[in-house]
């Protein structure tokens, strides 16, 4: 289990540097070319057969334990130490990234972005794995750190290189962003370091918060949840991300909503709601109400993009879609309740998995037609998917209906157990102002349902085919292939919630009543 951790964590990065070795003559194939697309399939199939090997070993009786840690000392004057392990709450998110870019590596090889060379390509989308999954993986809030920093170069080249139209505009916004909010987190996690006297994120986390005052912890996360919220992205500092969504190239869009979200999430519960409980008690208001506000501002902005003549980008609307989404998750960490924080946890696969296949399809639309602009999708020429290519309009009702969280789908469980720990949050918090907060949720729900609902009816349901034009490509076969898991999960994710419940709930009771051992 040791090796097979360090193993997830390191692979992609040796990956990547073969990928930018030249292919030996009896593995280049037809060119090098397809060689380097296969070397990326190959590398990160192995690492999700090996992430998937870790879920099978991992002890599911002991969810909320440490499991497959390594602990090696590496900076001793600092007390950093290089300091790996997974727990209920790590594993689910660790296998997510692992699927997604092995899915966005298959899809790539029969249909690569637009841009430079193939093999700088993978070896971005390699180095991004590892940061990635180093991000979920280490428990030093050093290491932590250089990971979470460590995604923003190969997604900045993924938009600048290989994006579409206003891709260096967009790249740059997105690593300005990140870059201010994760100096305003580094100075934060250094607070707690040197404070408590140690970056180990375990042992700060059994801690409980004792050896930090109140003033410390309220300082270190303002700083922390400022760096978290940028990458999550909360209500008001998201404007980066409709603008990265919209230029990046397919690939890069699934792996920012379904992966990189993730990490700023995962923040707020591994290091703030253990590490400064007071400081999260004290702001947890604030944020809980930043997070009924995105749901609702996503959703109006959503309906404004889906109404006839908007001109709206179907890859703008699902990037705002996001910002909503997202805002259940923080509304459930805010609530620093077990259902709240079960509920985020939930939502944030949910969320990777129906926004990735979200943005799968719309990436195919906009190959099909040349532009993912909704009056021209549902204009004269009308995409009227139903008819002209049934199975992606089937598959895009599906993907809208589990994102405007339908009953039996993935969708549904994350939101409905935040908006359940809002209406009776953590003792002390204020229960008027968290029902006021709880309603706001309500209401994104309605509105959600609304701009989906108008999406389907106006992509799907348009006027029949103009005479003289051409057949439109139904699904094909590499298409369905990476499409396939991500439905499927969503639909088992739905049924049987207790699968990731099981996991997650044992690790978070353990994590809120101070302690991860």
């Amino acid at each position: 289990m040791q090796f097979l951790l360090a193993f997830v964590v390191v692979a992609p990065l040796l990956g990547a540097a073969a990928a930018l070795l030249p292919a030996p003559p009896g593995l280049k194939g037809k060119s090098p070319d397809q060689a380097v697309l296969r070397h990326g399939v190959t590398v990160t199939g192995v690492i999700l057969l090996a992430a998937i090997a870790l879920t099978l070993g991992f002890d599911h009786d002991h969810p909320s334990r440490m499991q497959a840690t390594t602990d090696i000392s590496w900076i001793k004057a600092l007390d950093v130490r290089i300091h790996l392990g997974v727990d209920g709450i790590s594993l689910p998110l660790l296998v997510l990234t692992a699927l997604l870019t092995f899915l966005c590596a298959l899809y790539s090889y029969f249909k690569m972005p637009q841009g430079p060379s193939p093999k700088a390509f993978v070896a971005l989308l390699l180095v991004l794995e590892a940061g990635t999954l180093a991000t979920f993986a280490f428990l030093d809030l050093v290491l932590f750190f250089l990971a979470f920093e460590m995604v923003l170069v190969p997604m900045y080249f993924l938009i600048a290189r290989w994006g579409g139209e206003g891709r260096r505009a967009a790249a740059g916004k997105f690593i300005l962003y990140t870059l201010l909010g994760s100096v305003v987190m580094l100075l934060g996690l250094l607070l707690i370091g040197i404070k408590a006297g140690t970056f180990d994120m375990v042992a700060l986390a059994t801690d409980g918060g004792r050896g930090l005052t109140t003033s410390v912890q309220v300082t270190a996360v303002l700083a922390i949840g400022l760096g978290l919220a940028v990458k999550t992205p909360m209500w008001p500092l998201h404007s980066w991300l409709p603008d990265a969504h919209t230029a990046a190239p397919t690939v890069g869009s699934v792996l920012l909503a379904g992966v990189l979200l993730k990490m700023g999430t995962y923040g707020f519960v591994r290091i703030a709601l253990p590490i400064a409980p007071d400081g999260m008690h004290t702001l947890a208001p604030y944020l809980a109400a930043f997070a009924a506000a995105g749901i609702v501002y996503g959703s109006l902005a959503c309906l404004a993009l889906a109404r006839p003549g908007a001109k709206g980008d179907l890859k703008r609307l699902i990037a705002y879609s996001s910002v909503g989404h997202m805002g259940f998750v923080l509304l459930g960490i805010a609530t620093l309740t077990p259902t709240g924080v079960n509920g985020a946890l939930f939502a944030n696969i949910a969320h990777g998995l129906i926004t990735g296949l979200l943005f799968f399809l719309v990436g195919a639309l906009k190959d099909r037609y040349g532009t993912a602009d909704l009056d021209t999708l549902a204009g004269a020429t009308g995409a009227a998917l139903y008819g002209r290519a049934p199975r992606l309009g089937a598959l895009l009702a599906f993907a809208a209906v589990a994102s405007l969280g339908l009953p039996g789908l993935a969708g549904f469980w994350g939101e409905m157990l935040a908006l359940f720990a809002a209406f009776d949050p953590a003792e002390g918090l204020n229960r008027a102002a968290y029902l006021v907060f709880m309603a706001l949720g309500g209401l994104g729900t309605l509105l959600t349902a609304a701009y989906l609902l108008i999406v389907v009816r106006r992509v799907c349901m348009g006027g029949p085919r103009p005479a003289g034009e051409p057949e439109l490509a139904d699904v094909q076969p590499y298409e369905l292939a990476a499409w396939t898991p991500l439905v499927a999960l969503t639909v088992l994710a739905g049924l049987w919630p207790a699968v990731l419940l099981g996991l997650t709930d044992p690790a978070v009771q353990q994590l809120l009543a101070g302690g991860t051992q």
